[in-house]
């Protein structure tokens, strides 16, 4: 061929060839930015959520730390506190000075932001009120008193106070029991021995700025060195509590550090979000941008809880924000318009070039790798789909989700049973049947179809509570949610049957209860029994019938709600069976079920009653007391045909549980006034003198001074009078009887006639003191003898009985006294000992009280050998003489002459002693025969001395003196007065009117057969 000829020319594509290569590949280049920009916008949705994520995470670590921070500022202040306590148990007596010296060193105001002030509240009983008053305005404040005014049983005032800005705060002797809020605050940390925080409360600030919202913490302090282990230990030993109020707002400055700052925290009291609550305001509802940042944290501070709800400002992690989500969103589409551009060039330059075989190869390769990421996709989702519905049907609650627009989406296992739906009802597509299906079930339909009609917005939740007309309650939530790009509506359902009954019989009981308490009538405690159950189920007619005494008959006891003509006609229904369900019941003691009161033959002979009254089925329950003997009958009446259900069984048995309760209670509460009664009436009368006494002061104070160390209550009150009296004026009398009155001759019981004088006489004495020491012990009896003081000043002699009632061992709150008047008894008997033990005619011991003693010398004459004593014998020489010349009255006067005589010389460990006619006998302990001697000598010459006058006469009167020693060999003390009456015989042998000491002469029987001659 010739080069030079051209080759032919290669025919241009027709214009609709170019027409579809344009148009297939701007088709190629669309799908591509299609695909690209869904692509796109699923990593940028990735990469958005990653940081919202991450800023949630670090929201809520902020939060965090902001609530460990507030906690750790409270036990900071509390620590504070015990650091005061501490002062307290180290001192019994803490000074107004040393108290403001140790707050001062601790630099409160600085270290610990939001406490306002630290103060000391005293707790006062009433019988100490006036001694505190006296010591505080003694103390430097004339003016100080406790307010309010009022006497009352106990006191909390404001004793010592630290104020750290000059703040209005509450004055001194300000009784904070008076306030409710604080009195709760002070009884829980003196019963519990921990801090106690108080609710909300207004607490002062600086001066110049207003009173902010607070709390006050309260710490205990107690008499000794440690906290008491018993609750009743702790309310006896209380000696005070130290406490400081709080700001909240200054509380909560600066908590969180710098992330604090980004922070919005609002602070409540309890665990509600409620107005009424708020403390310290920070969060505002509704912040621009970050609403989803917002969490509500529960603090516990000294046995109260606090709720936080913390919130994000607009600004809130702008410098951790990361711009990942924007660079994915430009890059991809900058990759979009580029593949896009692209694929129509290389669409376009393919089709124009030939190579359509290779580009719809290519085109397959991708569709098929476009088809096995569907596919992943598609398992992916199907797992996922599939985990979802593991978690829906293993959670408790029922679960339903709807488009919002009445078609259901899903709903789990748990769903289809609470509601009972059958097998054959679809839960998928329209929710017509399904909510028709649930509104067989309501006793009312409009809270359900009212949460269905609402289009709830984002984050909005929708609470109902639902009823069921088998007695049991469904709790409802429902809020939207996000399934994709799809919106739809979350429902959830909660059987809250057991709460709500237990928070229903909660309520009865205590309602009944309260009326027990205060002595209600027996009929309006049963009544408010069947109100109760009643008010809580609509269509029940309930009554209680009662057994009588001898399980006969069944009266009315209360059925408020059913027809006075019914409630006649079974007021004394025999406690049969065939005698209606009540009749039954009572007799088998087993429950009777009567769905149809006209067919069931128990009620053959009461169905035209019933039918009158309306009623169509009956159920009865025995009522069983403790010991389960039966009492009555709880009834429940329908208007139509009813069979219980499993919670009606248990609704039906708790009634009559509680109307065995209040049934007992009840003629518990009766006998016990009958017998407080017969108890009142027995005390008014009894003819013992009774006094109603409360110790619980002195134990209390006896417990502080051994905690001071004082070991020996006893020997430490003897040496201090004055102790013993103020103790005994902290004992008060709180009733006396009849008996009592007249015993001490007070004509009423006005107050501050009667005190512990009129049974203990002398208040320092041994008996009060020993009564005292053995009350304080533990001795739950005392008795003792004592003298007394009537009213009139009359000091007179009674026994005393001292009882502690049972169960107030521990208080000493309720002490017994019994006494009796034992004056003339002591009188008799004082008499009947002188007539025993005395001569009634010289006064001087007679010869049995004479021997006695010089038994006694004898004895310890042999325990101490160095010891001596003497005896001498008297005789009136001549004395029948006396008596035949002169008389024996004459004689008398002689003896009682004598008598005086013997006395002028007596010392006072001597003994004198009359032991015949007219023989005398004198016991001289620590005599030697010298001394024995000289006494008798100077003894004969007194009587020598002094003659009788009698009548005008002067009659001469001699003694005769016999002395003998008691030597340590005698086997008893009669041988030394043998040996005296020897020596009396040689006396008068030898002329009388001589003192003669026993010898042994070889002569004594000479001279004895001299005597007898004579």
């Amino acid at each position: 061929m010739d080069p030079a000829v051209s080759s032919p020319a290669v025919p241009a594509p027709p214009a609709r060839t170019r027409r579809c290569a344009w148009l297939g590949a701007g088709a190629l280049a669309t799908l591509v930015m299609a695909l690209c920009l869904v692509l796109t916008w699923q990593l940028w949705d990735a990469a958005r959520r990653d940081a919202e994520r991450d800023l949630r995470t670090d929201f809520e670590f902020a939060a965090r730390d902001v609530v460990n921070q507030l906690a750790l500022r409270m036990a900071a202040h509390i620590q504070s506190l015990r650091g005061v306590q501490g002062l307290f148990n180290s001192s019994d007596d803490v000074t107004r000075q040393e108290f403001a010296d140790f707050v001062r060193a601790q630099h409160v105001d600085a270290e610990y932001p939001g406490m306002k002030a630290i103060g000391y509240i005293a707790a006062l009983t009433d019988a100490r009120r006036a001694a505190h008053l006296a010591r505080v305005r003694a103390g430097g404040f004339p003016d100080y008193a406790i307010t309010p005014p009022g006497t009352r049983a106990a006191y909390a005032p404001l004793l010592f106070l630290e104020s750290f800005t000059g703040a209005r705060l509450r004055p001194l002797g300000h009784d904070m029991l008076t306030e409710e809020p604080l009195r709760q605050m002070l009884e829980q940390a003196r019963d519990s021995g921990q801090p106690s925080m108080s609710g909300k409360t207004t607490v002062a600030r600086e001066r110049g700025r207003a009173a902010s919202d607070g709390v006050l913490i309260a710490l205990p302090a107690y008499v000794g060195r440690k906290t008491p282990e018993q609750v009743g230990q702790r309310r006896d030993l209380v000696r005070g509590w130290i406490y400081a109020p709080f700001v909240v707002e200054d509380l909560m400055a600066h908590v969180g550090g710098e992330r604090g700052a980004d922070l919005l925290v609002t602070v409540y009291d309890g665990n509600e979000v409620a107005p009424a609550a708020l403390m310290a305001a920070g969060a505002v509802s509704g912040v621009a941008g970050v609403a989803a940042l917002r969490t509500e944290q529960r603090i516990a501070i000294a046995g109260r809880r606090w709720t936080l709800v913390v919130q994000a400002r607009p600004g809130f992690g702008d410098e951790q924000r990361n711009d990942a989500a924007q660079l994915v969103l430009t890059l991809g589409l900058a990759v979009t318009v580029i593949l896009s551009m692209l694929t129509w060039m290389l669409a376009r330059s393919s089709a124009m070039a030939r190579s359509a075989l290779r580009q719809s190869q290519a085109l397959t390769g991708e569709l098929k790798a476009g088809q096995r990421r569907l596919v992943a996709l598609a398992d992916s989702a199907q797992r996922a789909q599939a985990m979802m519905r593991s978690i829906l049907d293993s959670t408790f609650d029922a679960i339903l989700v709807d488009n919002g627009d009445r078609h259901i989406l899903a709903s789990n296992q748990r769903f289809r049973a609470l509601w009972s739906i059958p097998d054959e009802l679809d839960l998928a597509g329209d929710d017509s049947a399904v909510v028709a299906h649930l509104l067989t079930q309501l006793t009312q339909a409009g809270p359900l179809l009212y949460s269905r009609s609402l289009q709830l917005a984002e984050h909005e939740e929708h609470r109902e509570l639902l009823r069921l007309k088998d007695g049991r309650f469904i709790e409802q939530l429902t809020r939207p949610v996000r399934l994709g790009q799809e919106g739809a509506r979350l429902w959830s359902f909660r059987d809250i049957t057991e709460r709500k009954q237990i928070e229903q019989r909660e309520r009865a009981h205590r309602h009944v209860l309260e009326l027990l308490a205060h002595g209600a009538p027996l009929q309006a405690v049963l009544g408010a029994v069947v109100l109760g159950v009643e008010s809580t189920n609509p269509g029940m007619l309930c009554s209680i019938l009662l057994l009588d005494a001898e399980g006969r008959f069944l009266h009315t006891g209360a059925a408020p709600s059913l027809p006075g003509f019914f409630n006649a006609a079974v007021d004394g229904l025999p406690a049969a069976p065939g005698h209606g369900s009540c009749g039954s019941a009572a007799a088998s003691g087993r429950r009777v079920i009567v769905e149809d009161i006209q067919t069931h033959p128990d009620w053959a002979d009461y169905r035209a009653i019933a039918a009158r009254a309306q009623l169509a089925s009956s159920w009865s329950e025995p009522i069983r007391g403790a010991s389960g003997r039966v009492l009555g009958t709880f009834a429940i009446y329908h208007r139509t045909q009813h069979y219980p259900s499993a919670a009606h069984v248990v609704l039906i048995e708790q009634a009559a549980q509680l109307a065995g309760i209040a049934l007992e209670q009840a003629q518990s509460a009766q006998a016990l006034r009958v017998g407080e009664e017969r108890f009142r009436s027995l005390y008014d009368h009894a003819p013992v003198a009774l006094w109603e006494q409360d110790w619980s002061g002195a134990r209390e104070a006896v417990a502080r001074l051994k905690a001071g160390g004082v070991d020996e209550l006893g020997p430490w009150l003897r040496a201090r009078p004055g102790e013993a009296a103020r103790l005994a004026a902290l004992v008060r009398i709180t009733d006396v009887n009849g008996a009592a009155l007249a015993h001490v001759g007070a004509a009423a019981k006005e107050p501050g006639t009667l005190g512990l004088a009129q049974n203990f006489g002398s208040l320092g004495a041994h008996a009060f003191i020993d009564a005292l020491v053995a009350l304080t012990g533990g001795a739950l009896f005392y008795e003792c003898e004592s003298s007394f003081l009537r009213v009139d000043g009359v000091a007179r002699q009674h026994e005393l009985t001292l009882l502690v009632m049972p169960g107030h061992a521990q208080s000493l709150d309720f002490v017994i006294a019994s006494t009796v008047d034992i004056t003339e008894r002591k009188r008799i008997d004082d008499e009947l000992h002188a007539l025993a033990s005395t001569d009634f005619l010289t006064g001087l011991p007679n010869r049995r009280v004479f021997m006695a003693r010089l038994d006694d010398q004898f004895a310890r004459l042999q325990r101490s050998v160095d010891e001596c004593a003497s005896v001498l014998m008297l005789d009136i020489d001549h004395f029948k003489h006396v008596n035949d010349v002169h008389g024996h009255a004459v004689g008398d006067a002689v003896l009682r002459h004598m008598a005086g005589l013997m006395r002028s010389g007596q010392r006072k460990i001597d003994t004198l002693g009359r032991v015949g006619g007219e023989e005398f006998a004198v016991l001289l302990p620590g005599a030697t025969g010298t001394q024995a001697q000289q006494y008798a000598e100077r003894l004969r010459q007194s009587v020598a001395d002094s003659p009788l006058d009698a009548d005008g006469r002067s009659i001469a009167i001699t003694v005769s003196i016999g002395i003998a020693t008691i030597e340590a060999g005698d086997t008893s003390p009669d041988a030394a007065l043998i040996r005296a009456d020897k020596a009396l015989y040689r006396a008068k042998a030898q002329g009388r009117n001589r003192v003669c000491e026993h010898a042994e002469a070889a002569g004594m029987a000479a001279v004895e057969a001299s005597l007898s001659r004579a």
